[in-house]
């Protein structure tokens, strides 16, 4: 078997695919984990959902997979470390939700800005405009530069940081994007939109004492893994201040059971993982990632990245090759 596919698949990503290797297409392996792991055992390459975990012991017992692809360009309940290790590139479209994405970060910030209204000056509560404020950016992915230009659009100045680049880099330039330290960002800032790809080392991150540097009433949208906050110190910072609101399209299962600390927040909104997710961030993204293995698979000596590089596939998204 060449290809296991358990996430559904635009029709002509799937046909264009199994014209050209033996593909197994079977998305309800993703509700059936022992199945799942059976077939994966014959598979050279395989794509999956963001809820099908790959982990090294099910990575061990995959001798032939070399490929795994995701649609999505988060690598959730997948073990990017083992997959490294075993000699496995895990295929993910770096750029084809950066428009959905970007949209998605514009409406939060529209509705919060609109909908948790700050004293003003008369003494009335009122809504902000988002034309005329600074906005701060927290990881420079693929999603900055498409959003970088609809804040522009909308007459905000936009600052970033990103804890893997310098601020002399010269990516900052070509985004126009203005580079500073995260303590002077979140003081700035009237808006702050996380984008940062999550590792454990950035687990707790946005804790007490980064949060308390924070400008008052400023509203938050974060596209990232929740485990970037510290869900204490963010339940504090937004019953008492200094944040107005905050937008997580990424919460971990139970952090808002009966006990957690951010039960019962007016001014918290969630959402379940839908930034990404439009058609047409879909259909770029499957013909990215079977792009990509096709090319491997025809390939006995590509070369092995455990993560995407800033850009790829960024020309690979608008429809397939000429076979």
């Amino acid at each position: 078997m060449d290809v296991l596919i358990v996430e559904p698949l635009d029709p002509d990503v799937l046909h264009w695919l199994a014209a050209r290797h033996a593909v197994h297409y079977a998305p309800e392996l993703a509700q059936q984990p022992h199945a799942f792991r059976e077939c994966l055992q014959r598979a050279r390459s395989v794509v999956i959902p963001p809820g099908v975990a790959l982990d090294a012991l099910a990575l061990q017992r995959a001798p032939a997979l070399r490929i795994v692809g995701r649609l999505s360009a988060g690598a959730e309940n997948i073990d990017i470390e083992a997959c490294a290790r075993a000699g496995i590139e895990v295929v993910r479209p770096a750029s084809a939700s950066a428009a959905a994405e970007a949209e998605f970060v514009i409406g939060a910030l529209l509705q919060m800005l609109r909908r948790v209204p700050i004293l003003g000056e008369d003494g009335l509560l009122v809504g902000r405009e988002l034309g005329g404020l600074t906005v701060g950016l927290i990881g420079l992915t693929a999603t900055v530069k498409p959003l970088q230009r609809l804040l522009q659009a909308f007459g905000a100045r936009v600052l970033g940081y990103d804890p893997g680049l310098h601020a002399s880099d010269p990516v900052w330039s070509r985004s126009e994007v203005q580079p500073t330290g995260l303590r002077e960002l979140l003081q700035a800032s009237d808006a702050v939109a996380v984008l940062l790809t999550y590792y454990p080392r950035y687990a707790g991150l946005f804790g007490e004492r980064l949060l308390s540097e924070c400008r008052f009433n400023q509203v938050w949208v974060s596209l990232a893994h929740s485990s970037l906050f510290d869900e204490t110190a963010l339940a504090q910072a937004l019953r008492e201040g200094p944040l107005a609101a905050l937008w997580l399209d990424s919460l971990e299962p139970g952090a808002l059971d009966p006990g957690r600390p951010l039960r019962h927040i007016d001014t918290l909104q969630v959402t379940p993982r839908i930034s990404a997710t439009t058609q047409q961030s879909r259909v770029r993204g499957a013909w990215a990632v079977a792009r990509r293995i096709d090319e491997l698979l025809l390939s006995t000596s590509a070369p092995v990245f455990s993560r995407p590089l800033p850009g790829e596939f960024a020309d690979l998204e608008d429809g397939p090759a000429t076979a």
